[in-house]
């Protein structure tokens, strides 16, 4: 069982795109001989319209900066850089990897109208529309920054959703994350991997997302796909996430399989994505086609995978408009997420928007940010050889960690829980009179006064 294939004369999507796979991937040429660099692959995605030399010298960099930043990253090749490498701000967007997975919960209206959903079937259109949602919000260019361990995150204000997500673990890096609402609960726990091969970077999503709909306690397990940044140093940077994802109903053994299309010659399939929803039998019962970076529409279809007679293509999900020109290719949401107009009151002091690097890089000030990030690496660092002098572990103040291995296709994950006791915090921070307003902005980041760090 998988996607649909699309080298067969039936099948809904055959007529749409058959013969796009032998274009293969987006064209490429090695410029080695033509640049000077040994491992270097340009990858144009309107392959064939520029030439790779001509792509090459294009993108964000300037010819002194490339040459700099190629000295410092090739003897890298091969290796996961998830946190191993010191990177300049000057390829960083404005947001920690914290705040970047609250970027789900844009469109979580969609989980909402799944657990509404009394037709099985439907409700898997819905999930799987919203997990893919957030990837308009993943193909930014630009890097998040890494959290600090003990670093957490807080949205409110949004959809009746209250979220929070911690750093869990500094090596290998690790977060958890908790949302809920009226008619949902998310929990994650991520650790990325990432390969770097030169010019480009394969991210592989190591982690667990489970969504859980309240009415009927039906639990749903996602499997993303891969990512692959493309063009890192040398010519325009994009991203491509060419592959599989696939949501699994735990509960009836129902699932959706949608495959996201490889960026082909001339852009041929860039940002398609088509499958279908199946029954526990593993038999198709509903069609779903669409663009990740625009919208996602579903129809029901018979046992061959044709639509049904009678029936009609419907839009089930359609991106929200954006900022014209923004620096860092923000959505609205994501300037929603880096206010304070989505934080709670009496906000944690470890939130990323405290960040002082986060901050300034916001604000356009480059070299404050480059040393504040350093004073903050400089600090997680000796606080890790305090902690180890004194033989002390870290743990968590909002997650626990439990005996649970989880198999991906990228390796094993160690199983982080929300223990519940952000939800006491707040109810008790909510609940309280006489709070003073505070100027939230004017509190100093500090997540080293949380988990055990230092102290028992």
């Amino acid at each position: 069982m998988g996607s649909p294939n699309k080298d067969q004369n039936k099948g809904f999507f055959s007529a749409m795109t058959s013969g796009l796979s032998l274009f293969g991937n987006a064209m490429h040429r090695s410029v080695n001989g033509l640049l000077g660099y040994e491992g270097v692959e340009v990858i144009n995605p309107e392959g064939g319209k520029e030439d790779a030399e001509e792509e090459a010298h294009r993108g964000r960099w300037k010819q002194e900066e490339r040459e700099s930043y190629w000295k410092m990253m090739h003897k890298y090749i091969g290796s996961d850089v998830t946190s191993m490498v010191t990177l300049p701000v000057l390829i960083f967007e404005p947001m920690t990897m914290l705040q970047k997975m609250a970027e789900l919960m844009e469109y979580s209206y969609l989980l909402d109208r799944a657990d509404e959903c009394e037709d099985p079937y439907l409700r898997l259109v819905y999930a799987s529309s919203w997990a893919i949602s957030v990837y308009y919000a993943y193909q930014r260019t630009w890097k998040p920054f890494n959290p600090i361990i003990g670093e957490t995150y807080e949205l409110v204000n949004h959809e009746g959703i209250t979220f929070i997500s911690e750093q869990v673990s500094h090596h290998p890096p690790m977060s958890a994350g908790h949302a809920e609402n009226e008619h949902f609960t998310y929990d994650v726990t991520s650790k990325l991997k990432t390969k770097f091969l030169g010019n480009s970077l394969d991210v592989y999503p190591v982690g667990r997302t489970r969504v859980t709909l309240k009415r009927d306690g039906v639990v749903l397990d996602l499997v993303p796909p891969p990512t692959k940044v493309n063009n890192l140093i040398f010519g325009r940077t994009w991203v491509d996430s060419p592959g599989e994802m696939i949501m699994t109903n735990l509960t009836t053994g129902d699932k959706v399989v949608l495959y996201f299309q490889p960026c082909g010659w001339f852009g041929a399939g860039r940002y398609e994505v088509d499958g279908y929803v199946y029954n526990a039998a593993e038999e198709p019962k509903i069609l779903m086609t669409g663009k990740w970076n625009e919208s996602m529409s579903y129809q029901p279809c018979d046992m061959e995978g044709e639509p049904l007679q009678g029936t009609e293509l419907k839009e089930v999900w359609h991106v929200a408009d954006t900022p014209k020109n923004d620096k860092f290719q923000f959505t609205y949401f994501a300037h929603k997420i880096n206010s304070f107009d989505t934080a709670p009151k009496k906000l944690l002091a470890s939130d990323s928007r405290l960040r002082p690097d986060r901050f300034a890089l916001e604000k356009g000030d480059l070299s404050k940010a480059g040393s504040e990030k350093s004073r903050l690496e400089e600090r997680q660092r000796a606080e890790k050889r305090t902690r180890e002098a004194k033989g002390h572990q870290f743990t968590p103040r909002w997650f626990d960690l439990t005996d649970e291995i989880s198999a991906t296709p990228w390796g094993d994950l160690e199983i982080y829980r929300f223990n519940g006791k952000y939800t006491e915090h707040r109810a008790t921070v909510d609940s309280s009179d006489g709070i003073d307003e505070v100027d939230l902005a004017s509190i100093e980041f500090n997540p080293w006064q949380y988990g055990n760090l230092s102290t028992e």
